[in-house]
């Protein structure tokens, strides 16, 4: 069994508009040209949809009232971070990250969507078919992505 005291907690949400496509951000801090789904840590005495939730609007300024849970991923889902990045990232504390997902429907417009957040983390969005999905995020998450997309199928 997997030690999971070494991964960090977090949430994602796997955010779809109304033709079923699914919101994805270009970060800011990578160089290549990698889109992510929102997601996050979790914080301290937070449930789960909660964290998604805020770190939904911090990312992308779409309020929780314009958000509709559909489904959450069965399980938990672990990723690691590559050795060279591991040790930049949250002080090297953390070997990767074990999430909870969430697949929502956005009830807004393309208006509600503000990027230009108080810490920005993307540089542009796009809405973007689900089978897209791997193929678009970093390769050390895109098992993650195929199961999400794998898990998520009925609603996609």
């Amino acid at each position: 069994m997997t030690d999971l005291s070494h991964y960090r907690r977090g949430v994602g949400i796997m955010l779809l508009n109304a033709d079923r496509q699914v919101w994805v951000g270009r970060r800011i801090d990578n160089a290549a040209e990698a889109w992510q789904m929102p997601q996050g840590g979790l914080d301290d005495g937070e449930s789960e949809w909660e964290g998604a939730l805020r770190e939904l609007e911090e990312e992308t300024g779409i309020v929780p009232n314009l958000v509709e849970q559909l489904s959450r991923y069965p399980q938990q889902l672990t990723y690691d971070i590559p050795g060279e990045i591991a040790g930049k990232l949250w002080g090297g504390k953390w070997k990767g990250q074990m999430q909870d997902w969430f697949v929502a429907r956005f009830l807004g417009r393309d208006e509600d969507v503000n990027i230009a957040t108080a810490h920005p983390e993307f540089s542009h969005w796009q809405w973007v078919e689900p089978r897209r999905l791997p193929d678009l995020i970093v390769p050390f998450k895109r098992d993650l992505y195929a199961a999400l997309v794998k898990g998520f199928e009925e609603w996609l």
